[in-house]
C-alpha cells in the first residue's frame, strides 16, 4: 500500500508519526523537556554529559531538538553516529570540521585536535559542540582518550562542550574503576526513560494533529494497548500506531480501535 492512498484515506496532510518531523513540532513530553534542559546547561557551561536511555527512547530526538536551538554564528557542532571509527577516526573527524587535515600520527592528532578546539572558541568566538552518538561502543581505551581530551582546559574553563549519548550499559560501565577520572568529569546525567500513558495519549493525539486530524481519530482503549506494549517508547510507539492505521485502513474502518491496535502488536511481536 502506498503513503500517498494512506494519507487520503485519512485526509492526512502529511504522515504522522514519521521520523522527519521538524524539531519545532515534536511533542515536549517531560523526559524529553528535561533532556533539553540538561543539553542545554551542559552546553552553556562547557561541560561533559552523559545521556542514556533504552533504544527508541528518544536520545537522538531530544539531541537533535536541542542543537537546533543553537545560534550556528555561536556555535560549531560536531556529530560524530558511529564512535566504531576509534578515537583516531573521532580525533580526525574533529580536526576535519574545524578545518583542519588530520596529521598522520596519532600523538600530533591528538595535540592538533585539542589546539584546533580551543583555537574554535579563542579566534572565531565559536564554541565547538561534540556530540558522540552510539557511545556505549567506544572502548575503554577510547573513554579514556577523551577525559585526555579534556584535561587540557577542564579545571580553568573548558574551550568546548561534549555529550556522550548511549544505552544504560554507557552508565554502568563509568562507574568501573578504570574510568573513574572521567566519570568525575561529568557534570550532568540524564537517562530518557519511557512517557507515561497520559504523555503517550497526549502524543499521538500532538502527531495526529500535526498530520491535520485534531478529532479522535484513535480511540482510548487503542491508545492504552500501544502504550502498555510500547512500555512509552516513542520510536515504538510511532511504529505501533502507524501499523494500526494500517489494519484500520485494511478493515476499512474509520477509526483506530483496540482491534486494529491489538493486530499491530501482533505482527510486532512475530
Amino acid at each position: 500500500m502506498s503513503i500517498d492512498r494512506l494519507q487520503a484515506h485519512y485526509g492526512f496532510t502529511r504522515m504522522p508519526f514519521s521520523r522527519d518531523i521538524p524539531p519545532q513540532a515534536l511533542h515536549p513530553h517531560p523526559t524529553h523537556r528535561e533532556a533539553i534542559a540538561r543539553i542545554d546547561w551542559c552546553v552553556s557551561q562547557r561541560q561533559l554529559a552523559v545521556i542514556t536511555g533504552e533504544v527508541g527512547a528518544g536520545k537522538t530526538v531530544a539531541i537533535r531538538a536541542a542543537l537546533s536551538g543553537l545560534e550556528p554564528s555561536r556555535h560549531q557542532v560536531i556529530y560524530i553516529p558511529d564512535p566504531t571509527i576509534g578515537m583516531r577516526g573521532i580525533q580526525s573527524q574533529i580536526v576535519t570540521a574545524l578545518g583542519g587535515t588530520p596529521a598522520f600520527y596519532s600523538g600530533v592528532l591528538a595535540t592538533q585536535t585539542a589546539g584546533l578546539l580551543a583555537g574554535e572558541l579563542d579566534e572565531r568566538a565559536r564554541l565547538p559542540v561534540i556530540v558522540i552518538d552510539e557511545a556505549h561502543l567506544l572502548a575503554n581505551s577510547d573513554l579514556e582518550s577523551l577525559r585526555m581530551l579534556t584535561n587540557t582546559d577542564m579545571d580553568t574553563g573548558s574551550h568546548f562542550a561534549m555529550l556522550l549519548v548511549g544505552q544504560p550499559t554507557l552508565r554502568r560501565r563509568l562507574k568501573l574503576a578504570v574510568l573513574a577520572a572521567l566519570d568525575q568529569r561529568i557534570s550532568t546525567r540524564y537517562t530518557i526513560t519511557g512517557m507515561g500513558a497520559t504523555d503517550t495519549a497526549d502524543y499521538i493525539r500532538h502527531h495526529l494533529k500535526f498530520a491535520g486530524r485534531s478529532d479522535p481519530l484513535f480511540s482510548d482503549d487503542a491508545i492504552g494497548a500501544i502504550h502498555q506494549a510500547a512500555r512509552g517508547y516513542p520510536r515504538a510507539v510511532n511504529n505501533l500506531a502507524i501499523a494500526a492505521l494500517i489494519a484500520t485502513y485494511a478493515a476499512q474502518k474509520s477509526i483506530v480501535d483496540l482491534g486494529a491496535a491489538q493486530s499491530a502488536i501482533t505482527e510486532n511481536n512475530e
